[in-house]
């Protein structure tokens, strides 16, 4: 009997060819590229055998892009036009960006776009941060195909996992520019857990500590094998190298007394003061001698004492994060197995101690925390791209860092997925119509952990419009949130009886501030009483104003079945409901909304009689039965 050899629509009918498939770590400071080769996670070099590519773009007024170590030479000399750190401008607007200091660049202002995402003015025109992304994921694209011979099938990309919808667009949008199929958008902690847990057999609680160059994410994951489950994440977006980076640059200023400092100069000074961070993890003090374009010298000595004073604040600030990870996991300290640490940033002395006291051991560094992201990322895309052995059968269960919902009416959040849940995941609810002959409704997504829509951030605005008009509480809106495993969302909303649909795939125009995530997971905590008695509120305002119309309506259609005595009781119960609403007492809209009901029960019981008698005149007691 012959046998059909099976391949999938549109490949090759080889079906154990290897396909050619890279992680890429997209970082603030450094990127890399790495790929799985005999079974093992390896990063690529580049032709002088260098795995870091500085995350640097130079803007040549040639029109040369050049890219890396040779851009990351020319920042002193050309800073407008060399963009570094450019991770931090993904998916934010100019308003976003405004509390950073010392910024070289020229950011294009367009008052008509004011919540666009932020652009800088190079001597080749106009740049988005995604443009400049782009170029340094083609570099690492060309290193790849260069190193493994031919085409990629595809590349899994990195973010942090706090990085919100507009972010995560960005990313991939900056991946298909330049020139990548990207198979998934992965968390970088869970990239590195995937690292450990494969390539040491590990098994457990624990926690990835990952502080790169220009973020900082904590994730709490549950390691067994073949399943990797995320059990809570925390962070901060903007929280980084950069900021201690920035710490130690305020410091020369005052230190040596220097005066307003012209753009080529900052920036050199900037250079110094990460070179002197990087120095203090193998030694105790770091001499800072550089000669200004002013003709200023500088010549400071930065001891690791002073620079744990000057930075402590930021390095409080990630251990809030972990605790509060801890928190949202149930877990206590000494539940956790392992503390896998990630990122350059956590070379720092004072990090690992700070590590070490919380969860009252030794950090685990076993794999180059520079490196191991890529890694991680690298073992995924090997997956996706179908090149799994036999014995490889793992299952990747990620979160969402934020809970997502919709606006309801009195500003209220009904919250569909809330933060934490498993990725990928769909949820749906029916909703209504608030009033009679309703064709349309407005459907506004936010995110976050409040009751009321103001407290929240708006994500998207779109209508369902052409159903047929019913009476209010009769139309069936069934509104769908999908949520991929790259943490990207669409709504669906759907009317149940016409099949009438509407459909967005949320990109709004730029992401959340620096510190926005983590004050609205702590402003959900601190407001949850007050919150709730707002929501009771609001809800009780609705109640009374579908009450109000309600009444209106039945008066104007059947007042002549009340006497003059009973219409005024109503009037009266009307207008004291009316002045409740005012008010804003709930107590007091409750006791207004009993008062219009038993004065209008009479009312009511009359209009029903009414009403069947108006369906029964003139018929036989044979057409009804």
């Amino acid at each position: 009997m012959a046998l059909f050899q099976i391949a999938e629509p549109g490949e090759s009918a080889a079906p154990h060819q290897h396909r050619l498939a890279v992680g890429i770590d997209l970082g603030t400071t450094n990127s890399l590229v790495a790929t799985v080769r005999s079974g093992m996670s390896v990063v690529l070099n580049d032709e002088k055998g260098r795995s870091l590519l500085p995350s640097v773009v130079r803007y040549a007024a040639d029109g040369t892009i050049d890219t890396g170590y040779s851009a990351q030479k020319q920042q002193a000399i050309d800073p407008k036009n060399t963009i570094v750190s450019v991770k931090r401008f993904m998916g934010r607007g100019r308003r976003d960006i405004a509390h950073v200091e010392t910024l070289p660049y020229d950011f294009v202002v367009n008052e008509n776009a004011a919540e666009g995402m932020v652009r800088l003015k190079t001597v080749q025109g106009i740049k988005s941060p995604v443009e400049v992304s782009a170029e340094i994921l083609k570099t690492l694209r060309l290193r790849a195909e260069a190193s493994l011979g031919g085409e990629l099938t595809g590349a899994v990309v990195t973010v942090p996992a706090y990085f919100d919808d507009a972010q995560r667009q960005a990313t991939k949008d900056a991946a298909r520019l330049s020139g990548l199929n990207v198979l998934r958008l992965l968390n970088e902690p869970t990239a590195a857990a995937i690292a450990y847990g494969l390539d040491n057999g590990s098994e457990g609680i624990y926690a990835v500590f990952d502080l790169g160059g220009g973020t900082f994410d904590v994730s709490i994951l549950r390691l067994a094998k073949g399943i990797f489950e995320v059990l809570a994440t925390g962070g901060d977006s903007a929280l980084g190298g950069d900021d201690f980076d920035h710490r130690v640059f305020c410091w020369i200023i005052q230190q040596a007394k220097l005066n307003p400092l012209s753009p080529g100069d900052a920036r050199l000074l900037q250079v110094r003061a990460r070179e002197a961070k990087e120095y203090l993890s193998q030694h105790s003090e770091a001499q800072i001698t550089v000669k200004l374009g002013s003709g200023e010298y500088v010549d400071v000595t930065l001891s690791t004492e002073v620079f744990a004073e000057i930075t402590r604040t930021l390095v409080d600030k990630t251990l809030a994060a972990t605790r509060k990870a801890l928190r949202d996991a149930k877990l206590a300290v000494d539940e956790v197995k392992g503390v896998v640490m990630v990122g350059g940033s956590t070379r720092i002395p004072q990090v690992q101690h700070a590590v070490s006291e919380l969860f009252h051991q030794e950090p685990l560094n076993n794999l180059d925390p520079d490196k191991v992201v890529a890694l991680g990322a690298a073992i995924q895309a090997n997956l996706l791209a179908g090149n799994r052995t036999a014995d490889e059968d793992w299952l990747l269960l990620d979160v969402i860092p934020l809970s997502l919902g919709l606006e309801t009416m009195g500003g209220l959040v009904e919250k569909l997925i809330p933060r934490n849940s498993t990725l990928p995941i769909a949820k749906a609810q029916e909703f209504t119509t608030f009033k009679d002959g309703q064709t349309a409704m407005a459907i506004h997504v936010v995110q976050g952990e409040r009751e009321l829509v103001s407290d929240c951030r708006s994500l998207a605005h779109f209508e369902l419009r052409g159903f047929p008009p019913m009476v209010a509480g009769a139309a069936r809106i069934r509104v769908s949130f999908q949520v991929d495993a790259d943490g990207l969302l669409s709504v669906t909303a759907r009317e149940q009886t016409s099949g009438v649909e509407a459909r967005v795939e949320v990109k709004p125009s730029y992401g959340l501030r620096d510190e926005e995530i983590t004050v609205m997971l702590k402003d959900g905590y601190s407001h949850a009483a007050d919150d709730a008695s707002r929501r009771a509120l609001r809800e009780a305002q609705v109640e009374a104003q579908r009450l109000i119309e309600a009444v209106q309506a039945a008066l104007k259609t059947d007042s002549a079945l009340l006497s003059d005595g009973e219409r005024q009781a109503i009037d009266q119960a009307l207008t004291q409901l009316q002045t409740s609403l005012i008010a804003d007492e709930r107590k007091r809209i409750d006791s207004a909304m009993t008062a219009l009901s038993q004065a209008t029960n009479e009312f009511a019981a009359r209009r029903m009689n009414a009403s069947v008698q108006r369906a029964l005149t003139g018929r036989k007691v044979s057409d009804v039965t």
